[in-house]
């Protein structure tokens, strides 16, 4: 009787309140790496299958089947003969890197004068903000004429100076909460001290908003970097075409060599991943720090 009575009494300790408790704990992290695996399978799986289609031979790519029975090594070399990745690849690099630097030279002193002193009022900042809305075709003969009288059209300054204008809403829209998370007692008290507007610009807002600064250039450069339409309009020579320009050249009258395409592809993503491992720091510091709204 005793006996029955201790197993019972087990039994009921086992499914308590309290063991449900402890059991909570392991439930919750698998339940947390369950999830984890869920996202790196959502943004690996592309990566995979590009991979994949690097390696297949052109009749199984065209079929769908998803593993190759061998493996089509001859795609990658093929795609460096047939166009100039490498070419292309340094003409994106140059064109994101002075695109971003052009961005945040006007964006960083616009934000801080519409922040801080209200230049320009809400027309100024609907006006900026409202831009990106409207469609990139729009502008796209207006700039043409207006790079080929300053000669710039087909040269990288002069694509990296649209990029960096066509991304100055996104900079704006970024860094104004940078901005507005600076106390102002700290600027007023530098103003005290005799340093004007752009001496606290420099010396006191800037420092404190190094991790937005970071993280909005970055963004930047990914959006100048994987830029389409104005790199296909306003270049023509492969001296100055982009990437996405170069990568759609593997699109023949009659036939995509999609292998091909594929392998310039992940080379193109290479130096992103090189910003972005570099940069990871402050790249997560910024975005964590209530940049993106």
């Amino acid at each position: 009787m005793s006996s029955a009575t201790t197993t019972a009494r087990s039994l009921v300790a086992i499914d308590s309140p309290q063991e449900r408790t402890r059991r909570l704990p392991g439930l919750s992290r698998l339940l947390r790496w369950l999830a984890l695996g869920l996202v790196l399978l959502f943004f690996l799986a592309p990566i995979a299958y590009l991979a994949l289609v690097s390696l297949k031979p052109q009749p199984e790519v065209l079929s769908g089947q998803l593993l190759p029975s061998r493996i089509a090594w001859e795609n990658w070399p093929n795609a460096f003969a047939s166009v100039e990745v490498l070419l292309f690849l340094r003409n994106s690099v140059i064109v994101a890197a002075l695109s971003a630097a052009l961005t945040m030279l006007i964006a960083t002193p616009a934000t801080y004068a519409m922040v801080r002193f209200g230049a320009g009022g809400s027309l100024l900042r609907s006006v900026v903000l409202s831009s990106y809305v409207a469609p990139p075709i729009v502008a796209v003969i207006p700039l043409f004429y207006l790079l080929k009288w300053g000669q710039l059209i087909d040269t990288l300054p002069g694509l990296a100076i649209v990029h960096g204008l066509a991304n100055l809403p996104v900079a704006v829209w970024l860094l104004d909460s940078f901005v507005r998370e600076v106390p102002r007692d700290i600027e007023e008290a530098s103003w005290v001290d005799g340093a004007g507007r752009i001496g606290t610009l420099t010396s006191i807002v800037l420092p404190l908003i190094v991790p937005g600064l970071v993280a909005v250039a970055i963004i930047c450069i990914i959006l100048s970097y994987n830029e389409f339409l104005f790199a296909l309009v306003l270049t023509y020579r492969p001296q100055t075409q982009t990437l996405p320009v170069g990568i759609a050249l593997f699109q023949g009258d009659r036939l995509v060599q999609f292998g091909q395409m594929a392998a310039a592809s992940l080379t193109g993503m290479i130096p992103v991943y090189i910003v972005a491992l570099f940069f990871q720091r402050g790249l997560i510091r910024g975005l964590t720090s209530g940049a993106v709204k």
